[in-house]
């Protein structure tokens, strides 16, 4: 039963994310492939004219960052054999982290540098995170194998983000450097599934 509680909360948490993006860009005042490819995730959730539905941005922020906490706290770490700690400091990390972006959006110089701190310790934290996770756990199958891949993925796309912030594509790696994180949620449930 617990496993299948955190099944859902794992799958029905990314897609919600996915879901809210796509409604959330959708509704924003550009071309939808241009707000996917020139703007940033954190410019769907600034409460403005530009985007009506920054709420539900928001909301998607929230959501996945509950269910890191939740997933990893309630069941996964039942998975984990060693690294214990650092497996909670960073789970804790990126989901506040992402969950301060949702609470302080960006766009305001007064609290840019926070929704920036935001920003870093869910997609840094996050990324490695799954570098961690997949080095932890008993074994390294299909699973492990696929998060670590993902990890790498996410942090080689944060980099090149960071070091990029004023390319005109700066957005496409953001999206990708958070997309690892939500497709591993996607995929831990699945996985998880499995072992019910």
């Amino acid at each position: 039963m617990k496993s299948k509680i955190v099944v859902i909360v794992f799958i029905l948490g990314s897609l919600y994310y996915l879901l809210a993006e796509a409604i959330s860009a959708f509704s924003f005042n550009d071309l939808l492939t241009n707000t996917y490819l020139f703007h940033t995730i954190s410019e769907l959730g600034i409460p403005n004219i530009n985007s009506p539905l920054a709420f539900l941005m928001n909301s998607a922020f929230v959501i996945i960052g509950l269910t890191f906490i939740f997933g990893n706290f309630y069941k996964l770490k039942d998975f984990i054999i060693k690294n214990k700690v650092v497996f909670y400091i960073l789970t804790i990390v990126a989901a506040i982290g992402v969950i301060i972006v949702a609470m302080v959006h960006a766009g305001n110089p007064v609290t840019d540098g926070f929704h920036s701190l935001g920003a870093i310790m869910a997609i840094l934290g996050g990324n490695i995170l799954l570098i961690i996770i997949s080095r932890s756990m008993d074994k390294f199958e299909t699973y492990q194998k696929v998060t670590l891949a993902l990890g790498i993925i996410g942090l080689i796309a944060f980099w090149i983000m960071f070091f990029n912030m004023e390319s005109l594509y700066m957005p496409v790696f953001e999206r990708l450097s958070v997309y690892t994180l939500i497709i591993w949620s996607f995929i831990s449930g699945v996985y998880l599934l499995k072992e019910c």
